[in-house]
């Protein structure tokens, strides 16, 4: 790495570290502990009984060799992993706008991490492409959360394809306890519907979707070759034709809404990112529905 494209790597996470905590400490933190609950309650204490205890809590071996009314104690086991199954594959290095699928990724983990780790909870991190490419285990702490980001926008895979399920495979052999999984991915992908399938039932599996404006919606730009990154394909497209450009446009979105029919068909919560526009509001309508959803 060039010293011009190390110090860009430095400021780029700085930039997502002070975005990060700020929004965080303003937004997130605790929008994060009231939707991702701990692992249940352990025992803390026995004390003695108040009015207004539930009568359910009475420690009734206490209460017998003490002569007065005591209550067992207990508080939310907080403390539970968090990971990130972010697809590097070749499709995330395009953008035309200012960031890349990629550099969207980074900046949404480090929110996330962020809301974590100011919650006593590990962050982990597995890179995939159509293979696994890093393995990060779960950790706390600030340093801990800026390797992640770093890692994550200075990666420079092996493979360019993706494979999906061979990320749920790889989480389901190296973490065998329930965690919440964000999977984050533009979902370039086929044949993942088993792995989602399975994946949902064993974690609490949340997929961030991202997606560029120009693959919903080909301009009028004349005579376009347009690449698929990830298995180098090429078509010649005539942009300036309204029919061409309404069977592009018509099938990409097609494309979009069958993939959010399959998750919901699993019970999947999407977070859909669109990289021309500000993520924080689709983050927070994430956080308050699935709130909503949880205190019915």
């Amino acid at each position: 790495m060039t010293t011009k494209s190390h110090t860009d790597l430095l400021k780029k996470v700085r930039q997502i570290d002070i975005i990060s905590r700020k929004v965080v400490d303003e937004l997130l933190g605790g929008e994060y502990k009231s939707v991702f609950k701990g692992r249940g309650m352990e025992f803390d204490e026995v004390r003695e009984y108040q009015p207004g205890d539930e009568v359910r809590t009475i420690d009734w071996n206490v209460t017998a060799r003490t002569g007065k009314p005591f209550v067992k104690r207990y508080i939310e086991e907080r403390e539970q992993a968090l990971f990130f199954l972010v697809d590097m594959s070749a499709s995330g290095t395009f953008g035309s706008t200012e960031k890349t699928k990629n550099e969207t990724a980074a900046e949404l983990c480090g929110l996330l991490a962020f809301s974590a780790i100011k919650n006593n909870d590990k962050v982990g991190l597995i890179i995939f492409t159509d293979e696994i490419e890093l393995f990060i285990p779960p950790d706390k702490g600030q340093l801990h959360v800026l390797h992640i980001i770093r890692e994550i926008l200075s990666f420079k895979p092996k493979r360019k394809g993706t494979c999906i399920p061979c990320a749920l495979d790889y989480l389901g052999k190296m973490v065998k306890k329930k965690c919440v999984t964000f999977l984050i991915s533009d979902f370039q992908d086929s044949d993942y519907d088993k792995a989602l399938k399975l994946a949902a039932i064993h974690y609490d599996l949340i997929a961030i979707t991202i997606t560029d404006p120009r693959e919903l919606d080909v301009p009028n730009t004349g005579l376009v070759s347009l690449s698929d990154t990830e298995t180098g394909e090429q078509i010649l497209v005539d942009t300036a034709s309204a029919t061409a450009r309404k069977k592009f446009n018509i099938t990409a979105r097609a494309r979009h809404l069958e993939l959010k029919a399959t998750l919901a068909r699993f019970n999947i919560d999407q977070i859909d990112i669109r990289t021309d526009r500000d993520y924080m509001s689709d983050l927070i309508r994430f956080f308050q529905t699935r709130e909503r959803r949880q205190t019915l």
